[in-house]
């Protein structure tokens, strides 16, 4: 098993974030994490990578209860993340951009090493010949490759998506889900937080759905989609099963 999550329960003042969310997460399996805005996704993602710690609950990733570690600690361990909102360090080219996931995750590599696995990650996410480009000359689609390239690098067990599809056109989001199937196909653990519905619905193995910080339904994406209370909660309209799992 490579992710558990257990009861995890998150509160900021007065406002129940998450509550008692539970859920396990197989080696290689990809893991969809949909919800309304304001459902707690990407709460329960900062819980998982170290942001923030739970009230109640436990995180456990590969056998270790890793509850409240630090962000660069689960690093180290092999948990890397793409953020939604790419931040790439503009002064640096995209191939040091890159060695920065590589020096800072689990295998804490040199610089020598951390630029071949650099180059490797450019490879893997179509980069490769922008490599010597400054990352500030990168479009909105090429950061989110780069934002995925870095996070790759460091060679995680455990991917953390946070919607890397956001604000890319249709021919764009199509392209970038061929290459999550490719980096599943080398070996990585993923999960992802999607609102481009029919992607994350055919690109998942299993489908979470949470609303208002609880967990409201989970199966497989035919499961979910077909699933009154997540129509209710979150979809809106039965007809738009048939559209989310037309491909």
């Amino acid at each position: 098993m490579m992710l558990q999550v257990k009861d995890v329960t998150k509160r900021f003042g007065g406002l129940q974030a998450l509550t008692e969310v539970s859920f396990v997460l197989s080696e290689g399996e990809i893991l969809g994490l949909i919800g309304p805005n304001g459902a707690g996704k990407t709460t329960l993602f900062n819980v998982i990578n170290g942001v923030y710690t739970p009230e109640r609950g436990q995180v456990i990733f590969r056998g270790e209860n890793v509850t409240g570690l630090p962000p660069y600690e689960l690093a180290r361990r092999g948990l890397a993340r793409a953020h939604q909102v790419v931040r790439p360090l503009h002064e640096l080219t995209v191939r040091e951009n890159v060695m920065v996931g590589a020096c800072f995750g689990r295998e804490g590599l040199s610089l020598a090493a951390a630029a071949q696995q650099a180059d490797d990650a450019l490879g893997t996410v179509g980069l490769a010949q922008r490599a010597e480009q400054p990352a500030s000359s990168l479009n909105v689609a090429q950061k989110k490759r780069l934002e995925l390239a870095r996070a790759l690098a460091a060679h995680p067990y455990l991917l953390l998506l946070d919607e890397v599809l956001a604000g890319l056109t249709p021919t764009e989001i199509s392209s970038m889900m061929e290459t999550i199937r490719a980096i599943r196909q080398e070996g990585y653990t993923i999960l992802m937080i999607e609102h481009v519905m029919q992607a994350v619905m055919n690109v998942s193995d299993r489908i979470l759905v949470l609303d208002y910080g609880m967990l409201i339904a989970e199966g497989s994406p035919e499961e979910v989609a077909n699933n009154p209370q997540v129509i209710e909660a979150y979809l809106g309209d039965p007809e738009m099963t048939a559209r989310l799992l037309a491909e």
